[in-house]
């Protein structure tokens, strides 16, 4: 016995014949003998241009305009004004000395010599008999030996002696009486209160009676006139 096929309902025929829509969020059915085709994909989402931000216009620093000042100027320092130079010492002026005895009488008696004979003078024959015609003794004068072939200064001899009479045994011993002398002819200088007589030196008028002769008489204008 044949069983007459049961009629769908009237609901789900209605169902069956309404096609879904494309887009309603269902997949389609597939046809009767159609193979179902590849899952979709998820739906990316629109995408919607963002206009870019707005930023504000960037500010620039306003530096205020310097106020242009006039070069500046150095002020002229004049140059330091040099203290005059010394003046050159005169070579006399260093010129050295030794000395042997005392100064009671301010007589002073210049040599030239080596050490040695120097310091052996006052034992010297003919210097003492000298002494001893003009009223004196070696223990009233001072020996002094000028150290070089320069004369000495007399204003460095008066520093270190109070003298009054000079005798220069031998040349260029004393630098004011360079020019102003002659041999045997005493010299008076009233403003330096100084007299001054010059000589051979004593070896050799010590052994030369002519020598003597001519020292003598300027000896005793000297100190006995």
């Amino acid at each position: 016995m044949s069983v007459a096929p049961e009629r769908p309902s009237v609901a789900y025929a209605a169902l069956a014949v309404v096609p879904a829509r494309p887009g309603a969020g269902f997949p389609q059915a597939a046809a009767a003998g159609e193979q179902p085709g590849p899952a979709p994909g998820p739906v990316a989402p629109a995408r919607v241009p963002v206009a870019p931000a707005q930023l504000p216009p960037a500010v620039v620093p306003v530096v205020p305009a310097v106020a242009q000042l006039p070069p500046a100027v150095a002020p002229v320092v004049p140059a330091a004004s040099l203290p005059p130079a010394a003046p050159a010492v005169p070579p006399v002026m260093l010129t050295q000395f030794t000395t042997l005895g005392s100064n009671a009488q301010g007589v002073v008696l210049l040599f030239r010599l080596p050490q040695e004979p120097f310091l052996k003078l006052h034992r010297n024959v003919f210097l003492n008999k000298m002494l001893q015609a003009l009223g004196l003794v070696m223990a009233d004068v001072v020996l002094v030996n000028v150290e070089s072939e320069l004369p000495v200064a007399l204003v460095n001899l008066r520093r270190e002696l109070a003298a009054t009479h000079i005798v220069a045994f031998g040349k260029n011993l004393l630098d004011t009486t360079i020019r102003n002398t002659q041999i045997y002819e005493p010299v008076l200088f009233p403003t330096l209160n100084l007299s001054f007589l010059a000589s051979a030196t004593v070896d050799l008028v010590e052994y030369d009676v002519s020598l003597k002769k001519r020292l003598w008489p300027g000896l005793q204008r000297m100190f006995l006139g």
